[in-house]
């Protein structure tokens, strides 16, 4: 059978929750998912091969959502419904009744009818503490080599590399571990949150390659899921909705200074450049890979009116440069 057995399908039809890392403040709650129907079951995803690499990955896309499902989850005695949306989305945001102290939380999401309460998917909410910094990163071609400004490469990245065999940055592993622990303590490190065009349908894709890497664990704000026969235009959401996904993270985390890194590959620089013009006391400092040399100068242009803006910016090659940066700057302490 070979790696064809990579694609193992569960025919029984099954509802489930797909949870993702979600995160508040205080009062603020945030928690997010997908319902699904029947989704393919990966069981032999360590195999390796390029063809394996490739079903595996069309496994991703092979999914069914299930829209307008109602689903409740339960924190600290309050319950909270919502409905999913047409492409099988939820999305839960309320106010805890106490403060929630900083740390790691875990929420239990129900599907609202046909499930016991021992049958609930717990998920992961993550609360920095207030006065501690946050840093926003985008993924592809800033933390991961995706070639993302050519379509074909980056397919040839995605379709027949898996996480383990995807490249990351040298020393930018290094760089976000040094600044989780800065300007904290190691029980309560600062929070990352990995914003990115990218589906849904490569979360656990992405989280694979985080952990591999030894990359900071994080919250994931991806784009909507697509289905398989999408597959080819994966990564081509529009960045509009980067921005909204950023913009909802500066008005949950009122309180919060951050840090912004991407790449000059596509839209980081102008997106970034935006987000200054309303929260710039809020930016403590503006990061851009250097991976597309005809956008130097470009970048450097936009740069400059971030800079003016009283806003610490480096535009790198090298993640050693940044670090040397943010140690000049004082976002490094340790």
């Amino acid at each position: 059978m070979g790696c064809f057995k990579v694609l193992i399908f569960d025919m029984a039809k099954k509802r489930v929750l797909k949870l993702y890392r979600g995160f508040g403040h205080t009062h603020d709650m945030v928690l997010f998912g997908h319902v699904l129907d029947s989704p393919l079951k990966n069981k032999e995803y360590q195999r390796t091969g390029a063809l394996a690499n490739l079903f595996h990955l069309l496994n991703l896309f092979i999914v069914k959502p299930a829209g307008n499902v109602a689903v409740k989850t339960v924190w600290e005695g309050q319950t909270i419904e919502t409905v999913s949306e047409d492409d099988g989305f939820f999305w839960f945001e309320w106010q805890a009744a106490e403060k929630a102290t900083a740390g790691t939380h875990v929420a239990s999401v129900y599907l609202k009818e046909g499930q016991t309460s021992n049958e609930g998917t717990e998920g992961e909410i993550i609360i920095p503490h207030r006065t501690q910094y946050a840093f926003i990163s985008d993924i592809d071609d800033t933390v991961m080599v995706s070639h993302a400004a050519t379509g074909l490469k980056r397919l040839r990245e995605l379709l027949f590399k898996s996480p383990r065999q995807r490249t990351v940055f040298e020393d930018v592993a290094r760089h976000y571990q040094l600044l989780a622990l800065s300007h904290t303590i190691p029980e309560e490190p600062n929070p990352f949150f990995y914003v990115s065009s990218s589906e849904w349908n490569l979360y656990d894709y992405l989280v694979s390659f985080f952990e591999f890497n030894q990359l900071p664990h994080g919250a994931f704000l991806l784009s909507q899921i697509k289905k398989w026969h999408q597959l080819f235009k994966t990564g081509k959401t529009k960045h509009e909705g980067k921005l909204l996904r950023i913009v909802r993270l500066f008005v949950l985390f009122p309180k919060q200074q951050f840090v912004l890194f991407g790449d000059n590959s596509q839209s980081d620089p102008f997106i970034y450049e935006t987000l200054t013009q309303k929260y710039g006391d809020r930016i403590a400092a503006v990061y851009i890979r250097n991976v597309v040399q005809d956008h130097q100068l470009a970048t450097e242009e936009v740069l400059k009116i971030i800079e003016s803006r009283n806003i610490p910016v480096l535009q790198f090659t090298q993640s050693g440069e940044a670090i040397a940066h943010s140690r000049k700057i004082g976002l490094i302490t340790i």
